[in-house]
């Protein structure tokens, strides 16, 4: 099993046209993700170079091709509506790519996205990944081929977004024969984090870059919950940053409910209070949001905590035992 989505799982993408967009979708292709088509306005009935068909609109994609998640690629100035756009189209699982989308904006799409999920069932609930994220995979086992018929893709699992999916591990092919969930404020980390444990012996069941904006969809909280429940996933692996409160949040919901074993690394030890570093929500203010706060909750509620990036990989290795 796996979180969210998985090798049935179809795919559009949003922007499917703009350079970006086209870059990405056939980096998703050829990974093995179904990709169905994508949604350009004003482009409906051509298809892309890798033959998707391109919609006007999220609801004639959704009717014509069953999709059920989709990665967006337009500008910030119209990210909300292409989010809103999905939810009210049918799509569960929105993965919005794109970075530099106003905060106010994103107040008012969670408000509206939280307002359409407060009358759905746990199943039926719409999933927002993002902005400013990488987006979630999960693996498949590597086949040595493509769908272009030369690189070395993985042919049967799925990848929404921009992360580099070769690195990445099938429990299939995992020397321990376990997989972890990982779940990243941080994309570059999220990838550091999954070759280590790839080279340690361990798979990942899904990883999640959940983005580092001050206002987004998925929070650690609702990633942990997921790999808890997920029957497949034996260990997770949570990375985050300085600022705001979610890690500590986190560490309570772990102490109280979690049982698999928990690793973290928290980035920007070294950074000054009051100076952003780099993401949008990576700011301490008000005493809140410092590295410090963070590691003493997530060690407090059992969570093995890697003290630099290198260690990340054996912390979690160390947690599970192994």
């Amino acid at each position: 099993m796996a979180v969210l989505i998985n090798a049935d799982t179809k795919v559009i993408c949003q922007g499917i046209t703009g350079s970006f967009g086209a870059i990405h979708t056939r980096g998703c292709f050829h990974y093995g993700t179904k990709m169905v088509g994508g949604v350009t306005p004003g482009k409906g009935g051509q298809k892309d170079a890798n033959g998707l068909p391109i919609f006007d609109t999220v609801a004639q994609a959704v009717e014509a091709t069953g999709a059920t998640a989709t990665m967006i690629f337009v500008p910030e100035a119209f990210t909300m509506d292409a989010i809103l756009e999905a939810a009210d189209a049918g799509i569960k699982v929105i993965c919005a790519i794109t970075e530099g989308v106003p905060v106010q904006d994103m107040v008012k799409c969670r408000a509206v996205l939280d307002e359409m999920n407060c009358s759905r069932a746990p199943g039926d609930k719409i999933t927002l990944i993002g902005p400013n994220c990488p987006g979630i995979i999960t693996p498949g086992p590597k086949t040595g081929s493509g769908a272009s018929g030369s690189d070395p893709y993985t042919n049967a699992g799925c990848k929404i977004g921009i992360m580099p999916g070769y690195i990445h591990t099938h429990i299939s092919e995992a020397k321990t024969g376990k997989a972890v969930g990982i779940v990243s404020r941080s994309g570059t980390l999220t990838y550091e984090a999954v070759w280590q444990t790839s080279q340690l012996g361990l798979a990942q069941s899904t990883c999640i870059g959940i983005g580092g904006d001050p206002v987004r969809g998925l929070d650690h909280i609702g990633a942990i919950e997921l790999f808890q429940n997920d029957p497949d996933t034996h260990g997770i692996l949570i990375i985050g940053e300085i600022g705001g409160t979610d890690e500590e949040a986190a560490a309570a919901y772990i102490k109280k409910h979690v049982a698999k074993p928990v690793a973290a690394f928290i980035a920007g030890r070294t950074a000054p209070p009051g100076k952003r570093m780099g993401h949008a929500g990576a700011i301490i203010s008000g005493g809140e949001g410092t590295a410090e706060s963070k590691v003493k909750a997530l060690a407090a509620a059992g969570v093995h905590v890697a003290e630099v990036p290198a260690d990340m990989g054996r912390a979690m290795a160390k947690a599970m035992k192994i």
